[in-house]
């Protein structure tokens, strides 16, 4: 039975992106991006300082695993950040993302997300989810533009970011 994130093509261009796996070539600018505090405030699974070693774990361990379709976000060849959806048993995917710091604020996060949720609903998503920190306006702003509504509040149980509200938000993508 072949899943959604196997219909996922393993490359995604958009007018400014190329959306490809990430590999051990992206490791040192992954380290170089993620090893920021402005950026790990915001981020729910992302450690912090963050390593070469967290970057190579990330790219061995977890981009390969069924629960994860992560792509490494590229601007005229430069890695600028990540964007994928994560697979849960009985749940709809969920899309999560994040930027260097330097590139935020030029649209690169809404085209990249915009850009998998077109490919996720391509390969047979009916719905997705996704989640921001209630005071990442940002955040919640670019899933906005890529259609998603939101549905809700929770607080964060684990990780990072435990204790603290979360807005949920939801896409669906209805008939076919």
């Amino acid at each position: 039975m072949t899943t959604i994130k196997d219909r996922l093509p393993a490359s995604i261009r958009t007018e400014r992106l190329v959306l490809t796996v990430p590999t051990m070539a992206h490791a040192p600018a992954i380290a170089q991006l993620a090893n920021n505090k402005n950026v790990h405030r915001w981020m729910a699974r992302l450690p912090f300082p963050y390593a070469l070693s967290d970057a190579e774990f990330f790219i061995e361990e977890i981009v390969p695993t069924a629960e994860e379709a992560c792509f490494a976000i590229e601007a005229d060849g430069t890695f600028i950040g990540v964007v994928g959806l994560h697979f849960a048993d009985g749940q709809v995917p969920e899309l999560g993302y994040w930027l260097g710091e330097a590139f935020w604020g030029q649209g690169y996060a809404s085209e990249a997300a915009q850009a998998l949720v077109a490919e996720a609903r391509a390969a047979g998503a009916t719905a997705l989810r996704s989640r921001a920190l209630k005071e990442n306006a940002g955040s919640r702003n670019v899933l906005r533009k890529a259609g998603f509504t939101e549905t809700g509040e929770a607080i964060e149980a684990a990780n990072n970011l435990a204790g603290q509200t979360m807005v949920l938000m939801r896409l669906e993508f209805g008939e076919r």
